[in-house]
């Protein structure tokens, strides 16, 4: 049987505080720097936010773009940059790691922005399997291996808001990061 955690005990787990830098990025002009950045990079989280549809058949266009180093997490405004060709040359870039869970969502998302294929990503429900690691979702992961728990509590904020909230930039840098983090953590060990 391999490792796995119920939720009574993420429950009683300290909460994860993230404490590296957030870059919001909502213009084009701020894409290329960044881009530039997260390309110098081995690997990098990814994750993105949809503004959840609570009417039948309604579906929104992913709304945030996360990617994360170590240091910093650059939350790309999708809604309001689209989808910005340095940004699809990114996701496409096979010299860089992309690390984050349960992909085939967000790429079905993402196909719906860019023709581009998404290259070089690591599916971290897959991964934990060589790890002895039962339970696949980010959150159980994280507490598995780290001690402490992620706030799922803004997960069904508005990601499309004029303005992202303290809280919002926060829960989603942590989803980002902690991809990484967990990748960083298991490829070190073995």
């Amino acid at each position: 049987m391999g490792l796995t955690i119920s939720k009574q005990q993420i429950a009683e787990l300290d909460r994860v505080v993230y404490n590296g830098d957030i870059i919001v990025i909502d213009h084009i002009v701020q894409v290329k720097d960044a881009v530039n950045h997260l390309s110098s990079k081995i690997a990098i989280g990814f994750d993105t936010e949809t503004k959840p549809a609570f009417k039948r058949g309604q579906i929104n266009n992913v709304a945030l773009l996360q990617l994360a180093t170590e240091e910093e997490c650059y939350l790309f405004r999708l809604n309001k940059i689209g989808f910005p060709k340095e940004l699809e040359d990114l996701m496409s870039n096979i010299n860089v790691k992309k690390i984050g869970l349960s992909l085939r969502d967000d790429f079905a998302a993402i196909r719906k922005r860019t023709g581009k294929t998404p290259e070089n990503f690591i599916d971290l429900q897959l991964f934990v399997d060589k790890f002895d690691i039962d339970d696949n979702s980010l959150q159980k992961i994280y507490a598995i291996l780290f001690g402490q728990k992620i706030s799922k509590s803004q997960r069904l904020s508005n990601w499309e808001a004029a303005e992202l909230s303290p809280a919002q930039q926060s829960y989603a840098a942590i989803d980002a990061w902690a991809c990484l983090c967990i990748y960083n953590h298991l490829t070190q060990k073995s």
